[in-house]
């Protein structure tokens, strides 16, 4: 089931050119077309399906600077800035609460990579709080285990996935872009080893720069033109339940679960560290690359072979690009939430706190995680086809880097200085690489 996003209304005629044209309308195509609309250039932002209706509507959200690797954390950090202000700035709501985040834990090995993240961390001002035992209890009044310590990051908070991608898509379009849910693109126009526009399914559009945030499509999408593109999808499982007691304001994790505060009185539940590996032809193509990954997550992932193997977004495909394509044979990838993962969040939910023993499920639904080898995000121009651009491979925390991260593609796209460094997440190193390895801390 997938879970509710606030609907956008498409506009009704494709234009015949843009500067810019977004390939996907989650929330990094979405922030990244309303950052390149604020620079006065026209933007086509394109979907196969509707704005934010896979991982961008599907994740926990938490909007954080806490446990990132800090390669990113610099752009975790920008991020913050703008979501605290977004509201405002846009004129409508995306969840955002500056509510700060909470992590407790009874096991020896998280405690002591959170006193080493936050030591490392205040290089770039990041102060986040390691917490005593006795603390870690006094910020969880009600729940029952020994807690040994926690973390608490003050100046991070909580979004709305189901709000946030089109609340930006509008804000977008009020700058002058045009929005074109249902509008698969199905491959790139390119003239003298160039990009001059983008074929999709109702007719070209003329650009000579095409952002591609296409989330775990991504990779096929650039596959179709030579280009190697490592990515893996990680299917996970998520609910929301009804109304319940308040037992944080913002976002809490415990050991085997994550609840996130919503506006409607109930609480987002995730398992983390838990999903499932399709077995793929493209996982295939990249084993090699995300070998030390499954290494060190390998207790929380199970292996699966399903239709996945030759469909969906990791499925081997050719096409011909005045035919169907595979985006628009799948315009909302909705995978299954796992029931048993349901339940056991449930369960593990209650023994911590008992006063949400017995809470019901307003909804489950599944995801698609698409992850790099290295757990950071591609942000990058790609070389080989100069004006293409990609912002992709988010690894599960692309929701709340997303307004920074819309406004570095921006920054790129336009030829304009960088609100980071972007070295970090250029694409070459996923073709040659460098810094490549086990994420770090996530």
């Amino acid at each position: 089931m997938s879970p509710p996003v606030q609907p956008v209304i498409s506009d009704l005629k494709l234009p015949a050119a843009a500067d810019v044209v977004v390939i996907g309308a989650g929330i990094a195509g979405s922030s990244a077309a309303y950052a390149l609309a604020k620079k006065g250039l026209s933007v086509a932002l394109l979907d196969k399906g509707v704005v934010g209706g896979e991982q961008s509507s599907r994740n926990w959200g938490w909007c954080r600077q806490q446990h990132r690797d800090l390669r990113e954390l610099p752009l975790a950090m920008k991020s913050l800035e703008i979501w605290k202000g977004l509201n405002a700035e846009l004129g409508t709501e995306t969840g955002f609460r500056h509510t700060g985040l909470l992590y407790v834990t009874t096991r020896r090995n998280d405690f002591a990579e959170w006193e080493e993240w936050t030591l490392r961390a205040r290089e770039y001002q990041m102060h986040s709080r390691i917490l005593s035992p006795a603390e870690a209890k006094a910020m969880t009044p009600g729940s029952v285990p020994d807690w040994i310590g926690g973390v608490h990051s003050p100046s991070d908070g909580r979004g709305e996935p189901s709000l946030a991608s089109s609340a930006l898509a509008e804000a977008a379009r009020k700058l002058g872009a045009t929005i074109h849910q249902n509008c698969a693109a199905r491959g790139l126009d390119i003239s003298g080893g160039k990009v001059s526009g983008v074929i999709t399914e109702q007719g070209i559009v003329r650009t000579q720069a095409v952002l591609c945030a296409g989330g775990a499509w991504s990779s096929l999408f650039c596959r179709r033109h030579g280009l190697r593109l490592p990515q893996a999808g990680v299917r996970s499982t998520s609910f929301a339940t009804v109304e319940a007691p308040q037992v944080t304001d913002g976002g809490l994790s415990m050991p085997d679960v994550t609840i996130r505060r919503r506006l409607d009185g109930g609480y987002t539940v995730g398992l983390g560290g838990r999903g499932t590996v399709d077995l793929s032809l493209q996982g295939m193509l990249y084993a090699r690359q995300f070998l030390p990954t499954a290494k060190k997550r390998r207790k929380g992932l199970t292996f699966a072979v399903g239709r996945s193997f030759f469909q969906g977004p990791e499925g081997f495909a050719n096409w011909s690009f005045d035919r169907v394509s595979p985006f628009e044979r799948h315009r909302t990838f909705d995978p299954a939430a796992d029931p048993r993962l349901v339940q056991e969040g449930l369960a593990t939910l209650g023994e911590h706190y008992p006063a949400l023993k017995g809470l019901k499920v307003a909804h489950a639904w599944g995801g698609m995680i698409d992850s790099t080898p290295d757990g950071i995000p591609v942000i990058s121009a790609v070389d080989p086809v100069p004006g293409l651009y990609l912002s992709t491979g988010y690894t599960g925390h692309g929701f709340g880097i997303g307004p920074g991260a819309g406004r570095l593609a921006a920054d790129l796209v336009a030829g304009d200085p960088p609100i980071v460094d972007p070295h970090p997440f250029r694409y070459s190193r996923m073709i040659d690489g460098t810094d490549l390895g086990a994420p770090g801390m996530m």
